[in-house]
């Protein structure tokens, strides 16, 4: 029900979903007489009285809504009815009744929302934090690289997936104090291979595929996210323009062509639509409010593949293992409500 565009983008990429997986199931959970003319033998429709609206706050979404699609599709997830629950409403919203439904993993004060974006080396970094906690410690950030590294091993198969902490620069010595204390615990993760830190990362190395993962807090993650997906939005414009009005010759078009639908494709943000919120004791999804029917698709994608891959045993066991390291600093203030829903 959630996003810009509602039942008219997400029943289409849901139809879409079941037709390229014969073994998945959906539970198409809103108001049923806007689902009713959907219908197919792996699709059940779990009815809602209630919508969380783009603009509802979170206490509102919360404490009023009980019967909204957004709380009740979490439920499926608490009930083990559903493996993973998908979204593209209110991000605050999501966040906080997943928190509240869900609670976090044992050693996680504060989840994390992870997506991919593209790379020069032809895969996708993971970063995060993307919005969920605006002011980090040096243990979150700590926290957030043990939930990248699971992330990324359970969907690529990578066991070792590299750490970079964004900085402003990759010496040591330079940043914050929170980023110079959280380097040292990241190093010390490192030394009891809990992580492959490989050290302080800049925002170019991100888009350069310098490490598989880079962390970072949410104030920082959600506007590397904006500005990545504006700058790449740009580039494809200007292309399309440039194709279009003939500057290129007849020649020149037909054989930059093929080129031209590659670098479209690989800087399309829309294929990379689908953050995890990671550290709560179920998947949740996050899709963009603005996804359209494609995008929509890749973020049912991405929690299919995380529920096939076992994430949550994954974060787990990653967790119990660095559970020593992650005990060793003080716990983290509670999240602020009013910056979630920034």
């Amino acid at each position: 029900m959630g996003g810009d565009h509602g039942p008219r983008i997400t029943l289409p990429a849901c139809r879409a979903f079941l037709e390229r997986y014969v073994d998945a199931h959906l539970l198409l959970v809103g108001k049923p007489e806007q689902l009713a003319g959907f219908s197919h033998p792996r699709a059940t429709l779990v009815a809602a009285s209630e919508v969380v609206g783009m603009d509802d706050p979170i206490e509102i979404a919360l404490r009023k809504k009980k019967d909204s699609s957004m709380r009740l599709a979490i439920e499926q997830v608490k009930l083990g009815a559903a493996q993973a629950a998908i979204s593209a409403g209110n991000t605050g919203a999501l966040m906080a009744i997943a928190r509240y439904l869900l609670k976090t993993m044992e050693g996680i004060d504060r989840p994390a929302i992870a997506t991919r974006l593209p790379n020069a080396k032809g895969g996708a970094t993971t970063v995060l934090d993307l919005g969920a906690n605006v002011d980090c410690d040096a243990g979150d950030l700590l926290q957030f690289a043990v939930l990248g590294s699971a992330l990324v091993s359970s969907l690529t198969g990578n066991e070792s997936p590299t750490v970079g902490l964004l900085n402003v620069g990759e010496e040591a010595i330079k940043g914050s104090e929170t980023i110079k204390k959280a380097g040292q615990l990241l190093r010390a993760a490192a030394l009891s291979k809990d992580l492959n830190f490989h050290g302080n990362v800049e925002g170019n190395d991100i888009f350069k595929g310098t490490t598989d993962i880079v962390v970072c807090d949410g104030f920082v993650g959600n506007v590397t996210l904006k500005a990545s997906e504006g700058v790449a939005s740009m580039i494809v414009d200007y292309l399309r323009a440039e194709y279009s009005n003939g500057v290129f010759s007849k020649f020149a078009a037909i054989v930059s062509y093929p080129v031209l639908k590659a670098l479209k494709k690989r800087l399309d943000h829309r294929s990379y639509n689908g953050a995890a919120l990671l550290g709560l004791r179920g998947l949740v999804f996050k899709s963009h409010g603005s996804a359209d029917e494609l995008a929509f698709g890749h973020a049912l994608d991405r929690a299919y593949d995380a529920a096939r891959n076992n994430l949550l045993d994954r974060v787990r066991a990653r967790i119990a293992h660095a559970a020593p390291l992650l005990a060793r600093h003080e716990p983290a203030a509670p999240v602020d409500a009013a910056a979630l829903h920034a």
